[in-house]
């Protein structure tokens, strides 16, 4: 299905709950999980003084955005239960949001979108692309929060066991079209959204790195791009040797690398764990784009 193309905001900017977000330089998002079982650093963080600690970190090595998640979303993970995520996330972002600096919530359950929001989130990142019963009306009913709307073949549990066949550019785009249709339909301003074409979450390694090499074709929606790379296991499968695949830990050059490629074909926001070496990293893309405003 071809993707047709839809206006483009007027202002390159993110609008969210507490900040207009400038987009004319790439944005780095620092990961923060509150779990025992994400895919990368499950358990790592998962007491709230853990998580506190981390997100100063990722703040002081040059993150922008600070995206808190209490619920995996690797494959095969098990749904959290709602009192138990929202039991998780709110003594964290309580205190986070005191910082003044832009926190994002990673969640697909309406009522802890709309718990977060009340207490003052600013992006609601959903993996669901708001899907599930009632999400996009909690956005929609908020006068400003940001919004990043994901693709995802399937669900978590079942993407990689059978994961998407077809184009996956025309695939992709088509979904995130239609999703962005539902939302605009309800009134949301264009510049509360960004769109992530969601690298892992039910494509081939194949299809990632397709999705990788064609990015730029997915501007023409019109939207800001965030790319979400990080220690990925399409990363795992191109460095593995005689059938060792290296851990996630593993994975931070390569993970810098396809960030820093992201954003050379267009993406906006890039998702990470390793924020220094990625803010490093877009220092020298920086430069060598703009040689003169070093010196």
């Amino acid at each position: 299905m071809p993707i047709t193309p839809l206006p483009p905001p007027s202002v390159k900017h993110w609008q969210t709950s507490r900040f207009d977000l400038d987009l004319s330089q790439p944005l780095v998002m620092g990961i923060v999980n509150v779990t025992p079982d994400s895919f990368s650093d499950g358990g790592s963080h998962a007491e709230t003084s853990q998580a506190l600690r981390h997100a100063e970190k990722l703040l002081q090595e040059g993150a922008d955005i600070l995206d808190i998640g209490a619920e995996s979303t690797r494959p095969g993970a098990e749904a959290v239960p709602l009192a138990q995520e929202l039991a998780r996330l709110e003594p964290l972002l309580r205190e986070a949001l005191r910082w003044h600096v832009p926190i994002s919530v990673d969640t697909y359950k309406p009522e802890v979108m709309q718990a977060c929001l009340d207490w003052g989130v600013d992006i609601v990142n959903d993996i669901w692309a708001l899907r599930q019963p009632g999400a996009l009306q909690v956005v929609a009913a908020h006068p400003r929060c940001g919004v990043c709307l994901m693709h995802m073949h399937r669900d978590p549990q079942t993407m990689q066991t059978e994961p998407m066949t077809g184009d996956v550019l025309s695939e992709v785009g088509a979904f995130l079209q239609g999703r962005l249709n539902s939302l605009l339909d309800l009134g949301v301003a264009a510049s509360r959204v960004v769109l992530d074409p969601g690298i892992g979450f039910g494509k081939t390694v194949a299809q990632n790195f397709q999705l990788l090499a064609r990015q730029s074709e997915l501007l023409h929606l019109g939207f800001p791009l965030l790319a979400g790379w990080s220690r990925k296991s399409a990363l795992g499968a191109a460095l593995a040797e005689e059938g060792q695949v290296p851990e996630p830990a593993q994975r931070q050059a390569a993970s810098v690398a396809a960030a820093l490629m992201a954003v050379e074909r267009g993406a906006s926001v890039v998702r990470v764990h390793d924020v220094k070496d990625t803010v490093d990293a877009l220092k020298i893309w920086h430069a060598m784009e703009q040689p003169y405003s070093i010196l």
